[in-house]
């Protein structure tokens, strides 16, 4: 039976269980109990496990890495490298990244061969971690997300709670993707696995920020939130983050190699079809 292992139970990766569990996967994750002691866990709780003496189960045949780096660095590789080199049966490895490793292009495209350049502390992080993964000689495959949507985290809600603004930044263009394309995105890769390789994962359309909060306005019937300048904008250090890269991002490999047809190909297709699950 293949057997998927995540480290980290996210947005992501619960997308991605969903979707193998109904073609017979056994799935289990890290998760933490009602006393915050780390576990593995199959019933699907939230939470992260850096306990070292967690042993990772011996038929684990896919692993699915979407636990962050932090300042000391990957927190996964640093306490379980050992045991992940020891699974004999795995057959696949996706480390969840970052568009962010591509640094700001002022608006141009790249794609996967375009040279990494972050210029943000988390950007930075994150390509040290791709490249310490790719080094422990396992079936590695990376994968570097847009901006992430799907149900309930998606600017509909914003809209409908009253948080949703305009922020406005010259020539600021953004990647994004439904969660349910990532799933999608990784159940072809592990059909179709290529180990060593990188996979851009957006959708066909970059645009402003601010588009897709007037098209989600527009969808419920709410007025246009306010325009606030960029240098105005009350942003948290994470989210001001966001806005030091604009770049247009290729997804042309996912659809050339792993044959992908993007179930939601743009934030519109998207956004609509959550305004019909509201």
């Amino acid at each position: 039976m293949n057997h998927l292992f995540c480290f980290g139970f996210g947005f992501s990766a619960r997308a991605l269980s969903q979707r193998l569990k109904h073609h017979g996967w056994k799935i289990s994750a890290t998760s933490r109990d009602t006393d915050g002691v780390a576990k593995i866990s199959d019933s699907g709780l939230d939470g992260f496990l850096f306990n070292a003496q967690l042993k990772i189960p011996g038929d684990v045949t896919h692993l699915l890495i979407s636990a962050p780096p932090d300042e000391n660095g990957d927190p996964v590789l640093a306490l379980f490298s050992r045991q992940l080199q020891s699974l004999k049966h795995l057959q696949w490895l996706g480390y969840l990244s970052t568009t962010g490793v591509y640094g700001d292009k002022g608006g141009d495209w790249v794609d996967e061969e375009t040279p990494l350049a972050p210029n943000t502390a988390r950007g930075v992080r994150r390509l040290a971690a791709e490249q310490a993964w790719l080094k422990l000689g396992l079936p590695v495959h990376l994968f570097r997300l847009a901006g992430i949507y799907g149900p309930g985290r998606n600017q509909l809600v914003n809209v409908l709670n009253g948080t949703a603004i305009r922020i406005v930044k010259q020539g600021q263009i953004f990647s994004r993707i439904h969660v349910e394309d990532i799933a999608g995105v990784l159940a072809a890769s592990i059909a179709r696995p290529n180990p060593q390789r990188a996979y851009n994962v957006c959708d066909d359309e970059p645009c402003p920020p601010q588009d897709v909060v007037a098209y989600a306005a527009q969808l419920v019937g709410q007025p246009l939130p306010p325009e606030i300048p960029f240098g105005q904008a009350a942003l948290t250090p994470m989210a001001r983050s966001f806005y030091a890269d604009s770049k247009r991002v290729s997804n042309a490999r996912i659809k050339t190699e792993l044959g992908y047809q993007l179930r939601y190909p743009n934030y519109r297709v998207g956004l609509a079809a959550l305004q019909l699950a509201i």
